[in-house]
Formats: structure tokens, C-alpha cells, sequence
């Protein structure tokens, strides 16, 4: 058949068999769908005891909502399609479905690493300057720079999925565990390599870019609070850093495992690669709310005043 013939318009959908190869597939659908409802409820609460807590309405808040709203939006893009395959034996996703996904499971990735840009500026300012932090860092500033992470977050997958949409495709068939730009461009018949120029910069912007500025910054940060005379001061500094880089290394220690092997020679199977993006795309979305509900005092005594009022309530 000529070339021409296998266009876009005449691939209606995918078909999913990165999990083909699997004997216990229920099991493992049942686990990521416990770790989707756990994302939602922790994400969810999170959400609820900010927004409905006007005390709450300040900038480290607005920025720990806007992770909680990428952190839904980010593992509802794999988790939909993963759990529809292993659960419902639904393995066909339409082909603008799967696009469509695919250009928010992106978004999610790259938004989610300004964010916790963000908030280690965030953290940066209020230590080295905390007399001047709530003249510089305002709600309104910061809502602006969410809002201008996320056109930047648009602009760029806009520009990743035109080139997605463009390419032909020979058969329908992705060999991984959901839609994203891997797994739609080696399902096309081209030569993939060129097409992985895009987003190998994006992301060596975001492992040799965002990265080191932020560890930079934790680094200040860290030098900062043994500078600290009072010891409740420096306590409460180093817990609210702390709960920052568990967030920060849950992003990027897949990313950096997954880098760190490629270089050293290290060739992963398709199993260990799917294996390793659901890791990816899955661990840090669980772990930044339950860090939140529990290192972050406010939010935790918050959680725990709910809780509370729904025991007594009966007894009224």
C-alpha cells in the first residue's frame, strides 16, 4: 500500500497490549485503581480543607493547591486507560482520546515541575527574607505565575501534540501501558528518532534546568537554618523543607533512575519500562498530598478538627 494511504484519519483508535504479557492482570488493575482513589481522596482533601479555610488562603497554600489539581489531572490521564484495560478488558482508546490524554498527561508532567519550582522560590524568599516575604509574595502575584506556568505548560504541548496529530500511522497498535508521545510516535510509520529531538529538550530543561536550581536552592535553604538563633524557628523551617524535598525527590528519582541507567548502558525490557513509568506516573501524585495531610501543621490539625467534629456531632 502507497504511504499516503495510512494517514491519521484512518486510525479511528489504539489498541493497548502493553499489559498483554501479564498472567495476573486483575491484580495488578486492582492496585493502581486503589492508588487512583487514594490520589483522589488525598488530593480532594487537601483541595477542601485550603479552599473552604479562608486562614489557609495564603501563597504556600495556592501553590499546594495548584500541585493537588496537576497531581489529579496527571495520574486521572494514565490511570483511566491502565485501569479500563486491566479491569473492564477495554482495550481500545479512540484516536482523539488518546491524543487528548496524552497531551494532558504531558501537561501534568511539565507543570508539575514549575510548580515545585515555585514553591521552593516560595520557601527561598520567606527564609532569606521573612521580613519583606508578604510585601514580595502576595496571592495575587502568586496566582499570576501559576497561571503563566500553566499557558507556558499549553504553549509547549500544544506545539508536542501538532507534531503527534501531523504524523501517519500504520497500524493501531501501542505497545505500552497508555497514550503518551512515546508510545503514539513509535505507532506511526516514521523514523521515531527525529520526532524524540522535541521532547528530549524539554526534558533536559526540566532534569538539567528546574532541577539543579531548585537543589540550589534547598541548598541556600539549608545553610540558612543552621544560621538560626531560635530553635522552634529552625525546627519549623527544616520540617516544612523536609516535607518539600520528599515531594521534589518522589518527582524526580524515576526520572533520574531511569536517565541514570540509560547511560551507564543499562538496557530496560519493555516490561521494566512500562513498569517504571507506572512508578513514575503514579508514586509521587500518592505521596504529595499524604505528605501535605502530614507534615504540614496547619492542614493536619485542620484534617484533625473534622474528624473530630463528625465524632461528637452524634452525641449533640
Amino acid at each position: 500500500m502507497a504511504a499516503e494511504n495510512y494517514t491519521v484519519k484512518n486510525v479511528d483508535g489504539f489498541i493497548i497490549t502493553g499489559f498483554d504479557h501479564l498472567q495476573n492482570q486483575n491484580l495488578l488493575g486492582f492496585l493502581i485503581l486503589i492508588t487512583y482513589m487514594l490520589i483522589l481522596l488525598g488530593n480532594g482533601i487537601n483541595l477542601c480543607i485550603i479552599l473552604t479555610n479562608r486562614h489557609l488562603l495564603k501563597p504556600m497554600y495556592i501553590l499546594i493547591c495548584n500541585l493537588a489539581v496537576i497531581d489529579i489531572m496527571f495520574s486521572s490521564s494514565c490511570s483511566t486507560t491502565m485501569i479500563s484495560v486491566l479491569l473492564a478488558e477495554i482495550k481500545t482508546v479512540s484516536y482523539y482520546s488518546c491524543i487528548s490524554r496524552t497531551f494532558f498527561y504531558h501537561l501534568g508532567d511539565i507543570t508539575v515541575c514549575m510548580a515545585l519550582t515555585l514553591m521552593a522560590t516560595d520557601r527561598l524568599i520567606a527564609i532569606r527574607l521573612p521580613l519583606r516575604y508578604h510585601s514580595i509574595v502576595t496571592n495575587s502575584r502568586t496566582c499570576l505565575l501559576i497561571l503563566l506556568t500553566w499557558l507556558i505548560g499549553f504553549a509547549t504541548m500544544g506545539v508536542v501534540i501538532s507534531v503527534a496529530d501531523s504524523v501517519p500511522y500504520c497500524q493501531p497498535i501501542i505497545r505500552y501501558v497508555f497514550c503518551d508521545y512515546p508510545s503514539m510516535i513509535r505507532a506511526a510509520c516514521v523514523n521515531p528518532e527525529p520526532y524524540f529531538f522535541l521532547p528530549a529538550m524539554i526534558n533536559l530543561w526540566l532534569l538539567c534546568g528546574q532541577f539543579p536550581f531548585i537543589m540550589c536552592t534547598y541548598g541556600v535553604l539549608a545553610y540558612s537554618v543552621t544560621k538560626l538563633s531560635n530553635n522552634s524557628s529552625k525546627k519549623q523551617m527544616i520540617n516544612t523543607c523536609l516535607s518539600h524535598l520528599i515531594v521534589l525527590l518522589s518527582y524526580y528519582a524515576p526520572k533520574l533512575v531511569s536517565v541514570l541507567l540509560t547511560r551507564i548502558g543499562v538496557v530496560l525490557n519493555l516490561t521494566e519500562r512500562n513498569a517504571v513509568t507506572i512508578v513514575a506516573s503514579l508514586v509521587p501524585s500518592l505521596i504529595n498530598p499524604t505528605v501535605y495531610c502530614t507534615r504540614t501543621k496547619e492542614i493536619r490539625k485542620r484534617l484533625a478538627d473534622v474528624f473530630l467534629h463528625k465524632r461528637i456531632m452524634p452525641q449533640l
